[in-house]
């Protein structure tokens, strides 16, 4: 690893970096999507009249907590394939 160009290393990095944001930046959200969806059926369950407000809710927000998954994925594609690191130091 010492004797390894200065570019290769940042490029390993990266991709290693990029490897673990993917998986950290999308277990998250399908977490968090996983409970919005188990506390809006109990809700629904204890109230079926106010259920298509609850349906309404909980699509708006499984649409919010995916789009940090997306913004993860666009910062990972760009440190992949426009790696601004190798710009900047080299």
């Amino acid at each position: 690893m010492a004797d390894m160009e200065p570019g290769t290393l940042i490029t390993l990095v990266t991709i290693i970096v990029a490897g673990a944001a993917i998986v950290i930046g999308t277990i998250v959200p399908a977490l968090a999507e996983g409970l919005a969806v188990m506390r809006a059926m109990e809700a629904m369950a204890r109230q079926p009249d106010i259920a298509g407000t609850i349906r309404t809710t909980l699509l708006i927000s499984m649409a919010l907590l995916e789009s940090t998954a997306i913004y993860v994925l666009l910062v990972v594609l760009v440190l992949l394939f426009a790696n601004p690191l190798l710009d900047r130091f080299f």
